[in-house]
């Protein structure tokens, strides 16, 4: 049998890390990149409905590439149901340059969106980011001697298993964080996410006529507590495997919530 890998990312068509996720699996199967043609970090799952969406190609280094005018969903859509003749058996989202860590990622990183959106046509997914040292290399990928090796060996082992059909049940995507100074002996650890990865901050500034804008920031948080992404990546120098699934129905008790309902509606 001959596995059918997709590769896209939210980076865009001329990441880096794209590549080195292709470089990863290329022994395991038939691969296709499809990716946005542009940068579209921080996009989440939003999908393009209002405008039409064209594909063109890229070679980089010999390998073939596709380039989709819109967001990473976008991607994932036309990659399995116009470029590819059937679904694939794996998607894999990445390498995202920088860490997408905590609830915060999962509900607006366009790494994990795309790799939600193949979740939700039945295919399972790896969602690969590793963290960088400096923060303005996360919208810029002008280090093209980044070492991905750790990261390339974490996607192979990790889509060998999957390809397998080793993945547990009920899991629809595995969200994966490398930290920068990863070594081929760093330990990878299954983790739960975070509560969030960042303390927003607003900049109010005036442009040169004196108008106002604003400009959406944050500080990373440093810590949170043990068994989460963030504390095992950050504080720990550890490699983090944190299980997803599309059901986002709250674990709480629904006697409870039964009880509220009553109590607002008089039933």
């Amino acid at each position: 049998m001959t596995y059918r890998i997709l590769i896209t990312n939210d980076d865009g068509v001329n990441s880096s890390g794209l590549y080195a996720a292709y470089e990863a699996v290329k022994g395991l199967g038939e691969v296709t990149i499809v990716a946005p043609a542009t940068q579209q970090s921080a996009v989440g799952r939003s999908m393009t409905l209002f405008e039409p969406l064209r594909i063109s190609k890229h070679t980089t280094n010999g390998i073939l590439a596709y380039g989709v005018s819109g967001r990473p969903t976008d991607a994932v859509l036309l990659g399995m149901f116009t470029i590819m003749d059937k679904k694939p058996d794996l998607v894999i989202s990445g390498v995202n340059i920088g860490e997408n860590l905590s609830t915060e990622a999962v509900t607006t990183s366009g790494t994990i969106g795309a790799a939600l959106e193949a979740a939700s046509q039945d295919v399972p997914a790896i969602a690969v980011s590793m963290k960088v040292e400096d923060e303005g290399d996360k919208f810029m990928d002008m280090d093209h001697m980044r070492d991905y090796s750790v990261t390339m060996s974490v996607i192979n082992r990790l889509a060998k298993c999957v390809l397998e059909g080793a993945i547990p049940e009920g899991i629809d995507v595995l969200n994966v964080n490398v930290p920068s100074r990863a070594m081929p002996d760093t330990e990878v650890v299954v983790t739960s996410l975070a509560r969030k990865m960042y303390n927003t901050c607003i900049h109010h500034r005036h442009d040169p006529r004196g108008r106002p804008y604003y400009w959406i920031d944050g500080t990373i948080i440093e810590d949170a507590p043990e068994g989460t992404d963030l504390h095992t990546v950050l504080k720990l120098n550890k490699i983090s495997v944190t299980p997803l699934s599309l059901d986002l129905t709250a674990s709480s008790s629904s006697v409870e919530l039964k009880k509220m309902l009553g109590r607002a509606f008089n039933i």
